[in-house]
């Protein structure tokens, strides 16, 4: 085979490895937490060596934190994409957003990685801080615009949208939690459709105007 027909093969390998890294490394955080994954554990899952890696990521901060924005932006656009669109009801726009956020979470390894901020905020507030200012500030904000909008075209009921926010977003984070920790040992498992419908029909009632 010729030179010219082994380099685009070459260039697709090259474009390929930081994805493969990412996934390697996710799920070794996921597995193991972030204090017990080593950067050369990450390379070995991905079938490269050390120095590889830190062609692309310099520290196992900078790896942790281009797993999460890898995982968890696009959610985070896809989110507020549908707001943006959004001409209909808003009690529909909040069923589209919760059950959105679940199927992308299904998708992404986010019910991994908030299980591993749950497990390790505390031992390490600087990926707390970096958690909270890149992705839950801007979640929060997102479902606050959601409220704000039903309440400002007398959909929803006058109430404090902030506090509101934490209200609606827990049950979904329990649900993830659930579902990468205690399943597994639960006598009855949960129905996430049926979850998610309560947790809708919850919203919604308690919502209206």
């Amino acid at each position: 085979m010729s030179a010219s027909a082994k380099e685009p093969r070459w260039e697709r390998r090259k474009q390929d490895r930081p994805q493969e890294l990412l996934a390697a490394a996710l799920q070794l955080f996921v597995e193991r937490g972030y204090a017990a994954t080593r950067l050369e554990d990450v390379a070995a899952q991905a079938g490269v060596s050390k120095g590889t890696l830190y062609l692309y990521f310099d520290s196992k901060e900078s790896l942790f934190k281009s797993v999460v924005r890898a995982h968890m932006l696009p959610l985070l656009d896809e989110a507020e994409a549908r707001v943006d669109s959004h001409d209909g009801h808003t009690a529909d726009l909040l069923r589209e957003l919760i059950l959105g956020w679940w199927q992308g979470a299904c998708r992404s390894g986010l019910k991994g990685i908030a299980k591993l901020m749950l497990a390790e905020s505390g031992n390490f507030p600087e990926l707390a801080r970096f958690y909270h200012e890149e992705i839950t500030s801007r979640g929060d904000a997102t479902l606050v615009r959601v409220l704000e909008r039903g309440m400002a075209r007398g959909e929803f009921r006058p109430l404090d949208a902030h506090a509101l926010k934490k209200v609606i977003a827990a049950p979904i984070m329990m649900l993830m939690l659930w579902d990468q920790s205690l399943a597994p040992c639960a006598i009855a498992p949960i129905d996430s459709d049926a979850y998610l419908a309560s947790l809708i029909d919850l919203c919604v009632h308690g919502l209206k105007a």
